[in-house]
């Protein structure tokens, strides 16, 4: 207990300058320790892609941050190609549906029934 208590009383006599300087290092260090635990998490995270890119090549750190930032932009692409593609298909289906509700609406005001008109409401109901 008295090597702590020695450097409570040590540490009681600095300035809060000093403290500042005696404890910037050690925040450095863990900023550059949670960058490098990111980096890693990112390496891991897109492993896969790394390797179809640079297949059996050490990655330097801004290798692996400019190959994460390629590959997220490569896939907000694609999410909004999809999100338009899905967006053209709903349109088709919600005009087809009303040009359907139109077509069945005109055939039966007309009171007489072709075998066209009959034809044409068997297509529409497949």
């Amino acid at each position: 207990m008295a090597p702590s208590a020695v450097f409570m009383e040590s540490d009681n006599l600095l300035t809060p300058k000093e403290k500042n300087k005696l404890r910037k290092p050690v925040v450095e260090k863990m900023r550059r320790d949670r960058i490098n635990s990111s980096i890693e998490q990112l390496k891991l995270l897109l492993e896969k892609e790394f390797q179809r890119h640079q297949p059996n090549s050490k990655l330097e750190k801004a290798d692996i941050l400019e190959m994460t930032v390629s590959y997220l932009k490569q896939q907000s692409q694609l999410q909004m190609k999809r999100s338009f593609h899905k967006s053209s298909q709903f349109d088709f289906r919600e005009g087809y549906s009303r040009c359907l509700q139109e077509a069945f609406h005109f055939l039966s005001l007309h009171k007489v029934r072709t075998e066209t008109q009959t034809k044409l409401l068997s297509h529409f109901q497949k």
